[in-house]
């Protein structure tokens, strides 16, 4: 029997442009990655994750899967670097590293 290392972790960023910010993170990694959008969520397959995000009026939510921890981190790391360049107007780098990622069961 296998036991499964994934894991699943979840964060909030609180804006009025989630939708906004949401295509733009999609767009820019459609280029090289699987991703779906519409006008309500979207997800990005990575290689070792998949992050799906959702625009919800007041913030953009994040829930990352990864294969382990390490890609869990990496791919935050990632993820977060990514907004706060299309978001530099509103995500200060200090506030984009400041963004909790928290543990979810799968």
């Amino acid at each position: 029997m296998s036991v499964s290392t994934e894991v699943t972790a979840e964060t909030r960023w609180e804006t009025a442009l989630s939708a906004r910010y949401m295509a733009q993170l999609c767009k820019h990694f459609a280029h090289r990655l699987r991703v779906t959008l519409n006008e309500r969520d979207g997800q990005i397959a990575f290689e070792g994750g998949v992050c799906d995000l959702w625009a919800e009026p007041d913030a953009l939510r994040m829930r990352l899967t990864a294969a382990d921890e390490e890609q869990s981190a990496r791919l935050q790391g990632v993820v977060v670097r990514h907004l706060q360049r299309f978001a530099f107007r509103d995500m200060t780098e200090e506030q984009a590293a400041a963004l909790p990622w928290v543990k979810v069961a799968a």
